[in-house]
């Protein structure tokens, strides 16, 4: 699969976000090594704290699933910029995908940006912190 169309499949998900609280709808896409592909967008609730970005329900979903490798991720939304996750779900990503793995940031204009995991978290917290 290439990148386009990783990318393709992110714009096409983020149609089903549900944001009416902050209109800011974000999709995303992620390949595993098995070749399938988990889609996510972001869901909003009143109480935002439980609310949860689109990169993490692609994520959770392919874990719940039983996927545990992953080739690559692409992430869009309407900014001006290519859109870069949030901080939850970078901790989420340092979790679950090799630090050389890449995720492609992008917008609606075509830009797009590719960024490997360990750039995206430098200096993660990672289960290995908790060992005595």
């Amino acid at each position: 699969m290439s990148k386009n169309e990783l990318i393709e499949k992110a714009i096409e998900i983020r149609e089903r976000a549900y944001v009416p609280y902050s209109n800011f709808s974000v999709g995303a896409a992620l390949l595993t090594k098995s070749g399938k592909i988990y889609t996510g967008c972001n869901i909003e609730n009143a109480a935002y704290p439980v609310s949860l970005c689109a990169e993490r329900v692609a994520i959770f979903k392919a874990i719940s699933e039983g996927e545990t490798e992953f080739v690559e991720m692409a992430v869009v939304a309407d900014t001006e910029r290519p859109v870069p996750p949030c901080g939850s779900c970078r901790q989420v990503m340092s979790e679950f995908f090799a630090g050389e793995m890449k995720v492609h940031l992008t917008n609606l204009h075509d830009n797009t940006m590719t960024v490997k995991v360990d750039e995206l978290l430098p200096f993660s917290f990672q289960k290995t912190d908790m060992e005595k």
